[in-house]
Parts: C-alpha cells; sequence; structure tokens
C-alpha cells in the first residue's frame, strides 16, 4: 500500500486545497456535533418532563386518598 501524502504538511496542504477541504469538513463536522449535542439536551429535558409527570401524579394519587379518608 503506497500512501497519497508523504508528510503531515502534504496531508494538511492538501496539494493546495486546504482551505476549501477543511472548510467542508467544518461545515460537515459543526452540523453532526450540534446535532449531538442538542439530542442529549432533549434527551435530559424529556427525562426531566417524565420526572416532573409522575411526580405531578403521585401528588394527586394522595390527594385523592386523603380526602377519600375525610
Amino acid at each position: 500500500m503506497r500512501w497519497a501524502f508523504t508528510h503531515w504538511s502534504d496531508f494538511f496542504a492538501m496539494g493546495g486545497y486546504a482551505f476549501y477541504v477543511w472548510l467542508a469538513v467544518a461545515f460537515t463536522l459543526l452540523p453532526l456535533l450540534g446535532l449531538i449535542f442538542h439530542t442529549c439536551y432533549q434527551h435530559r429535558a424529556i427525562l426531566r418532563a417524565v420526572a416532573r409527570q409522575q411526580a405531578r401524579e403521585q401528588r394527586i394519587r394522595v390527594a385523592r386518598q386523603r380526602q377519600e379518608e375525610i
């Protein structure tokens, strides 16, 4: 197997097209990273909402039981 670039500097220069290549890489990776962070944030928000809803339903059940005892 033969490598396309002999030195790391050649790799980063991309044959004179480094600006376009690395700009394309950045425009690809940044939205993907943003999507990952947004998904994690939404996941935590949904879990918090579910926990709040369950706590609310538990409080309602306890209040109904107390009212039935009276």
